[in-house]
C-alpha cells in the first residue's frame, strides 16, 4: 500500500500522473475520458495516481505562455466521481493559499474518507493573496496524521539558484510532510545535487530522509519543449539538441527519460534516500500518452530488477510503444 511504503520509508514508489480534463468538457466526453485512463492504468503496477490542480501560472513571467491556459475540471471531483472503480489510492494537488483554513479543513476531511492523500502547492504567482500558508495548511492536516501521509513539491532547479531546497525539504517534514514529488527531471545534474546536499544536512541532523519521487515526463514536440522552458523545468542545451536532432523526437525523450531514471536510482540508492518515479501524462497525443504508459512499465520492471520494488499487480504483457 502507498501509505505504508511513505510510512516505513520504502524506496520503489511508482506514482502516475494525470490532468483532468478541462472544464467545458461535456460530460459524455469526460466519462469517456475517464473510462480510457482507467483501462490504461489498469494493469500498471503503480501505488498510487497523482491528479493534479491545475492553475494559470501567466503572472508568473513576462513569457507568453505557448499553449493558451484552460481551466480544468475540480481534481478531487474528477477522481472521485469518474475513476472510482480504478483501485489504486488517489494523490490530490491543491493550492492551499487559495482557501480559508475552514475550507481546507472541509476539503481534508472529504479527502480522508476517500482514503485520499493531499499534496499542497504554492499560490501560481508571488503577488497572489495567500489566504493560508503552507505552515498552517499543514497544522489543519494534522488531525489525519496518524491515518494518512502529505506530500510536497521538490523544485531541483530552485535549489540551482538557492541552494536552500534540502533546507525547505526539512523545513517541511517539522510540518509532517513525508514525501516529496518532484518538478519533471530532464538536468539529472540538478536532481543528484538536491539528493547530495540532502543526505549530507539529515546525516548531520540524524534524521531520517523523506521519499522523494521523480517526475519523469516524455517530450514529443518543440512545442512542448518550448512550454517546460515557459514552466522553468530545465532541459540543458545538449538535451535539446539531441530531441531535436533525432528523427524521432518522443522516442528519443523516451529513452532519455529511462536512463535518467536508472541514475537517479543508482544515485540514491549509493547514498540511502527512499526514492521512486512519478511517470507524467499530461498531453493529450495518443501516442505521448502511450509513451507514459510504456515508461512506467519500463521503470517499474527496472526497479523490481534492481531489487527496491515488489510488484503491487500482476505486470501486463506487452510493453513497447508505438510511438
Amino acid at each position: 500500500m502507498f501509505l505504508n511504503k511513505i510510512k516505513s520509508h520504502e524506496s520503489g514508489v511508482v506514482l502516475y500522473g494525470i490532468t483532468p480534463p478541462k472544464a467545458d468538457t461535456t460530460i459524455e466526453r469526460v466519462a469517456e475520458i475517464a473510462q480510457k485512463t482507467m483501462e490504461r492504468l489498469a494493469a500498471l503496477d503503480i501505488d498510487a495516481l497523482v491528479v493534479y490542480d491545475v492553475q494559470d501560472e501567466s503572472a508568473r513571467t513576462k513569457e507568453e505562455r505557448p499553449f493558451p491556459f484552460q481551466n480544468s475540471l475540480d481534481p478531487l471531483l474528477f477522481a472521485s466521481e469518474h475513476l472510482g472503480t480504478l483501485d489504486v489510492p488517489k494523490i490530490i494537488y491543491r493550492p492551499a493559499g487559495k482557501f480559508s483554513g475552514e475550507e481546507l479543513s472541509e476539503w481534508l476531511d472529504v479527502l480522508h474518507k476517500q482514503r485520499f492523500y493531499p499534496v499542497f502547492v504554492g499560490v501560481p504567482a508571488p503577488d497572489f493573496p495567500v489566504r493560508t500558508s503552507l505552515p498552517e495548511a499543514y497544522r489543519i492536516w494534522r488531525k489525519h496524521e496518524e491515518t494518512s501521509v502529505i506530500g510536497a513539491v521538490t523544485i531541483p532547479e530552485r535549489h540551482k539558484l538557492l541552494q536552500d531546497e534540502d533546507v525547505r525539504i526539512l523545513d517541511k517534514m517539522e510540518c509532517g510532510v513525508s514525501y516529496f514529488i518532484s518538478q519533471c527531471v530532464f538536468n539529472i545534474e540538478y536532481a543528484k545535487q538536491v539528493i547530495e546536499d540532502l543526505a549530507q544536512r539529515c546525516d548531520s541532523r540524524k534524521v531520517v530522509p523523506p521519499t522523494i519521487i521523480f517526475t519523469i515526463t516524455a517530450c514529443g514536440s518543440e512545442k512542448t519543449l518550448q512550454f517546460m522552458d515557459w514552466l522553468g523545468i530545465n532541459v540543458p542545451e545538449d538535451v535539446k539538441e539531441d530531441l531535436r536532432q533525432s528523427g524521432d523526437m518522443l522516442e528519443r525523450s523516451v529513452n532519455i527519460c529511462l536512463d535518467i531514471a536508472s541514475e537517479l536510482t543508482a544515485f540514491c540508492m549509493q547514498r540511502s534516500i527512499p526514492f521512486g518515479f512519478n511517470i507524467e501524462s499530461v498531453a493529450i497525443r495518443k501516442a505521448e500518452i502511450e509513451a507514459s504508459v510504456f515508461m512506467a512499465k519500463q521503470i517499474s520492471q527496472m526497479l523490481r530488477d534492481k531489487g527496491v520494488r515488489k510488484s503491487v499487480r500482476p505486470e501486463s504483457v506487452g510493453t513497447t510503444t508505438s510511438s
